[in-house]
């Protein structure tokens, strides 16, 4: 992955001056971000207010971590959408609630991703800027039961047992499912 430089990324900048306790910064960085981090947070949890607690939650913990931040190795909002994202995905797995994202049957369909969910898969497997554009065909080649897991797994915070239950089949096996349609995956996003 090639290596982003904080003065190319004015949300890097900001989380640098946010590190240093400057709360002008910080304002500025919840402008800049809180709709993205909020919608992120909606497509996951399912419910208006549950996201809009979760996102002061997400806030609070880009205050306190802001230090931590390696512009180096990723974009700030990329580093921001994995904060959010982790975070409802514990709430989900906390509340008893798992809310049903995406059928068996209907699992998914071109443009199941928005652009900054695919510029985080992307930034996450290492690819740059430009091949963002071939995940989704990449996603649209695997199998339907595969991606579906893929999906489930991946972008929706799925557990391996959670997908075996849903699939009913085994932990070993659901294992091998997503080892091999990401394995596939990354083929084709190498290609």
């Amino acid at each position: 992955m090639t290596s982003i430089s904080q003065d190319n990324d004015p949300l890097a900048l900001l989380i640098r001056e946010t590190a240093t306790g400057d709360r002008n910064a910080f304002r500025v960085l919840y402008e800049k971000s809180s709709s993205k981090l909020f919608g992120t947070l909606l497509r996951i949890l399912k419910r208006e207010d549950l996201a809009q607690d979760v996102l002061q939650e997400v806030y609070v913990s880009i205050w306190q971590r802001a230090g931590s931040f390696e512009g180096d190795k990723g974009r700030a909002m990329t580093w921001m959408i994995t904060i959010a994202r982790n975070r409802a995905i514990d709430v989900l797995r906390r509340s008893e609630e798992r809310v049903t994202k995406l059928s068996v049957d209907d699992e998914y369909s071109p443009g199941a991703l928005s652009e900054m969910e695919a510029q985080l898969w992307a930034d996450n497997a290492g690819l740059e800027p430009a091949e963002t554009m071939t995940l989704e065909t990449c996603l649209s080649e695997i199998e339907d039961k595969a991606r579906s897991c893929v999906l489930l797994a991946y972008h929706y915070g799925y557990s391996r047992e959670e997908l075996a239950s849903k699939y009913d089949v085994p932990s070993g096996t659901m294992k091998s499912w997503l080892r091999r349609a990401l394995q596939r995956l990354k083929d084709c996003l190498e290609r």
